[in-house]
């Protein structure tokens, strides 16, 4: 139990690792990681003070971005990775090791975590520099709670995707870029969802993201305490756990179709 326990730990270390080191290889990719969504996010800003808008929008914009660095993540690091693995021949080195599928994905998670923080941290203070965004912050500890509560919940959903979109086989590229602009819509990344209607709002709130950003956005742009928010706060450990079990399921559910059919690790399918 103690070895297994372990070897699973150096499993999601080794994975970790490799992700960090691999993803700032190439100092010019992290400049470009940090640079491009400010283009993105500067249109928003912009048409949002050429219509005089209150300035918490241009705020509300800048978390928005961020946070957007972070779905992004998910969907092609995360949820496409075991599909890519198993293009490059290394899946079948993962299914062979004596190790929890579970530990594999978690490394990634930790490591796509890391690396996309970096890259939002740089996104964040260029544009409150640029833009001259105000926060008003009255609880850090629970801003912290709160992001890391999102990130859990983001990455038990990529995590889910990842042995789905390797079950759908080539379909898993279309997959990332069916669920991208929708996600982007639906959780409200660049406007208040509050205008959408109310049966939409409540599709919206299945989505993690929309939970923590909103979280987010109260506690860093309106000064909320706990209170306001303890509703996100229960929502995003439900996301986690349920999340994290289906994923767990699907995982199995994979490694049984990859022994009874022998179809899983085949390239091109």
């Amino acid at each position: 139990m103690i070895k297994s326990f372990i070897r699973n730990l150096k499993a999601i270390y080794g994975r970790m690792y490799v992700r960090i080191i691999g993803g700032n290889r190439y100092l010019h990719e992290i400049f470009a990681d940090a640079l491009l969504p400010l283009l993105n996010l500067s249109a928003y800003v912009f048409v949002y003070k050429a219509m005089n808008t209150p300035q918490d929008l241009a705020s509300f914009v800048i978390i928005g971005g961020v946070m957007v660095t972070f779905w992004l993540n998910v969907l092609w690091n995360m949820g496409a990775q075991l599909y890519w693995e198993k293009e490059m021949g290394n899946l079948e080195i993962f299914l062979l090791a004596p190790i929890s599928r579970m530990a594999i994905l978690f490394g990634m998670a930790i490591g796509g975590m890391i690396n996309t923080s970096l890259r939002a941290l740089a996104t964040l203070i260029l544009g409150l520099y640029i833009f001259n965004v105000k926060f008003n912050i009255s609880d850090p500890m629970l801003v912290l709670i709160i992001f890391i509560l999102t990130l859990i919940a983001l990455y038990a959903l990529g995590m889910l995707f990842s042995s789905l979109f390797l079950l759908f086989g080539r379909e898993a590229w279309h997959s990332a870029n069916l669920l991208q602009e929708p996600i982007y819509f639906l959780s409200g990344i660049y406007f208040p969802i509050k205008y959408f209607p109310f049966w939409l709002q409540v599709i919206a709130s299945l989505i993690p993201l929309t939970i923590g950003l909103d979280a987010i956005r109260k506690l860093i742009i309106y000064g909320s305490d706990f209170i306001d928010i303890q509703l996100h706060f229960f929502l995003l450990i439900l996301f986690s756990i349920i999340l994290l079990m289906l994923a767990k399921f699907s995982l199995n559910y994979m490694e049984k179709i990859a022994k009874k059919e022998g179809r899983l690790t085949l390239r091109w399918i």
